[in-house]
């Protein structure tokens, strides 16, 4: 049975809403998809202080979080529509919406007395109402229901997507956070490991903005006329997140805007670019540290490959090509597969799951004690008139 699904995503970065939409047969391992269309949709300025300020804990307030949640549910809702209508594809004919949401704030483990807990906002309802869909959201917290920090979530369709019977696999998505997922060439899913390698995109870009008035550094030019700083690299590399043993999840909260400034207040004597050269080759000097520290020891790696925004970078690529010899190095484009796409993909799969009442965590990735169907279930404000959930149970 086929299904037409849309996967929404939000990420770490804050660029923009990330809208695919997917022709979707089948579930689990006998999934088969096609991408019809794929396009981001960048917030304005405005909408990316909110969401900003929001995730500052020394800036937030809770009308603040409350007044966004429905902002986001409204300029989601508008991607769907915007891609069902770039696509020619009516709005009505769209089975599933699987919508990640804006994570606000995460807390792998326990800290004191905060809870481990995660927050992802993008009110469904409204995309529901708006769409007339159903809707799948809230991806996360289940998993953390059964012990697990409620990310890395794309191993299991990267999985279902990328298993390979001939090559020892690790993909590593560069986002505003870095993760990878190893799937040995003979791997079942329970095979299947992943965990956040530390920064992605994140200092990057709050480097490019402090100083560039840029959002980005376009295919890492700037990066490249800079001098990395390894000392500095070195001591990054010795905080305690990268001797953790995976399962392991990270964020905002720990390479974000605070880490940002610290580093500029602290290396007043380098240039623009020089810091911008260092940021950029600590993404790749974690990213090698984790596979030599975490992954090698496991499994030998044939081919790594780069997802995400951080895969045009071809700085960045060619430090961890450097870095990382023994390995073959490659974007998801030179396997036939979009990188900017992956992850709004990954959320139309995961929906479709749900639906189909199918567990989609790996334990081995996000350290649950056991596997669970993610999501929450929205319905349209009258009703499921496609049945969608009775066709799911139809077809288990």
């Amino acid at each position: 049975m086929e299904r037409l699904a849309v996967g929404l995503m939000s990420g770490t970065s804050v660029d923009g809403i990330d809208a695919a939409l997917v022709k979707i047969k089948g579930h689990g391992e006998n999934t088969e998809i096609e991408l019809l269309h794929y396009s981001t949709y960048s917030y304005n300025e405005e909408m990316k202080k909110s969401i900003l300020a929001a995730m500052d804990p020394a800036n937030s307030t809770v009308a603040a979080i409350c007044s966004l949640n429905f902002k986001l549910g409204k300029q989601f809702a508008e991607a769907v529509k915007r891609v069902c209508m770039e696509a020619d594809v009516p709005l009505a004919e769209i089975d599933v919406i699987g919508s990640h949401g804006q994570t606000i704030y995460h807390i792998p483990q326990q800290e004191g007395d905060l809870e481990k807990s995660t927050l992802q906002i993008g009110e469904p309802a409204i995309i529901s109402y708006e769409t007339g869909s159903v809707v799948v959201s809230n991806f996360r917290t289940m998993d953390m229901a059964a012990g697990g920090e409620g990310a890395p979530l794309v191993p299991y369709t990267e999985y279902i997507l990328y298993r390979n019977p001939e090559k020892n696999r690790a993909l590593q998505n560069i986002g505003g956070i870095g993760n990878v997922t190893v799937i040995q060439k003979d791997a079942a899913m329970d095979d299947v490991f992943a965990f956040d390698t530390g920064p992605g995109n994140m200092i990057m870009d709050e480097l490019c903005k402090h100083f560039k008035g840029i959002s980005y550094d376009p295919k890492g030019k700037i990066a490249a006329e800079g001098n990395v700083q390894h000392e500095l690299v070195d001591h990054w590399l010795s905080m305690d997140y990268f001797l953790k043993e995976p399962p392991k999840s990270t964020g905002r909260e720990l390479f974000g805007a605070d880490f940002t400034s610290r580093i500029i207040q602290e290396n007043p004597h380098l240039s623009p670019e020089d810091l911008i050269a260092t940021a950029t080759y600590f993404t790749a000097a974690s990213i090698a540290k984790s596979c030599r520290d975490f992954v090698f020891p496991k499994t030998p790696i044939d081919e790594l490959i780069v997802g995400g925004g951080g895969s045009y970078n071809q700085t960045l690529l060619a430090m961890l090509k450097e870095l990382l010899p023994e390995v073959m190095v490659m974007t998801q484009e030179e396997i036939g597969l979009s990188s900017e796409a992956k992850e709004a993909v990954a959320f139309a799969l995961l929906a479709n799951e749900t639906i189909h009442q199918q567990c989609s965590n790996i334990p081995n990735a996000t350290g649950a004690s056991k596997p669970v169907i993610l999501g929450n279930i929205t319905l349209p404000p009258n009703g499921d008139a496609k049945n969608i959930l009775q066709k799911a149970g139809n077809h288990r």
